[in-house]
């Protein structure tokens, strides 16, 4: 049985996991780039027969589904992946296996980026470094507002972290009721006051058609000239272009961004040229913890695959059609 685990960029799946626990008969190999082109991807995976992927990192549309003739088992990290085809998986006889993840370390980095805004850490770390002294004046956050776009379980953990600073938090979703609302601490409010009122606002919903684009040039020209925006969640929920036209005109007063519409970020993406934002490569949920449970999910996986018990499926398993692939 040959495995794949892709796109380990930090080269740490390795020691995240205990793989040795595997059969010996089965070959492991791990890829440590990320390649974009579908035909560079079915050349370099079409012998495996179980290919693990973290998150939404490496697409799997049908067209790759269909051209790996071998696959058997398509393990992805954390409880759903939205880029992966699981009806074409079904038909093709694949099974998809989800794992568990580790809750907190997004809404920890929300923190770090609204922090790093407000303070202008950045700018004055790299100032520091060439010899300056307070050259900026910051925001404090006690006693402003802090806008959530989303109260799942990240959302809430922002809320509280906020009430901690002194700010009144305030939210908004599709389905959020005044009795979540309260169970949070959290005033549930209009969408457009959301954006109107709030000093800081954090988005916290998953991608799906509802979402995608929800945070357009409309709602941007909501907020106040003096407002965060702040996204750890998925980057086409806000309108790529709207936000980038918002921030060079200083419509509001910078974004704390760690998810994209393309990922990695292209070396000459317009937002890494913005002095007015807060940049990281998708770390919401790249922990040294939330890797342990997420490979070891994926191994977890893979044996249980092995001994005819799959786990956490999400898709529907044909044993029958699955076992035509060789």
């Amino acid at each position: 049985m040959r495995i794949a685990v892709i796109d380990d960029f930090q080269n740490v799946a390795r020691q995240s996991a205990d793989w040795s626990s595997l059969p010996p008969d089965c070959e492991l190999t791990f890829f440590h780039d990320h390649l974009t082109d579908e035909r560079a991807l079915v050349e370099r995976l079409r012998e495996f027969q179980v290919i693990v992927i973290m998150r939404e990192r490496t697409p799997f549309p049908g067209t790759l589904i269909a051209a790996l003739p071998r696959l058997k088992l398509l393990v992805t990290t954390g409880p759903r992946n939205f880029s992966i085809d699981l009806e074409a998986a079904t038909r093709a006889g694949v099974l998809v296996c989800g794992t568990d993840s580790f809750g907190p370390p997004p809404a920890e980095l929300a923190w770090g980026l609204i922090l790093a805004l407000a303070r202008h850490i950045p700018f004055e770390d790299a100032a520091m470094r060439k010899g300056r002294w307070q050259t900026t004046l910051g925001t404090a956050l006690s006693g402003k507002t802090l806008g959530l776009l989303g109260l799942g379980k990240l959302g809430a953990l922002t809320a509280r972290i906020g009430a901690a600073f002194g700010m009144d938090c305030i939210a908004w979703s599709q389905n959020l009721t005044p009795a979540r609302a309260a169970e949070a601490g959290v005033a549930p409010v209009a969408k457009d006051e959301l954006f109107a009122r709030a000093d800081v606002l954090s988005i916290h919903l998953v991608l799906s058609e509802r979402t995608r684009g929800l945070v357009g040039a409309r709602e941007l020209g909501l907020m106040k000239p003096s407002a965060f925006l702040v996204n750890t969640a998925r980057g086409p929920i806000v309108d790529e272009a709207a936000l980038i036209a918002a921030l060079h005109a200083r419509r509001i007063a910078g974004a704390g961004l760690d998810v994209y519409d393309v990922e990695p970020l292209p070396e000459r993406h317009p937002l890494r040229s913005l002095p007015n934002v807060v940049l990281t490569p998708h770390l919401g949920y790249v922990s040294a913890e939330g890797y342990r449970v997420m490979y070891g999910g994926a191994l977890a996986d893979i044996l249980a695959f092995l001994e005819g018990k799959p786990l956490r499926a999400l898709n529907s398993f044909d044993e029958q059609n699955q076992g035509t692939r060789t």
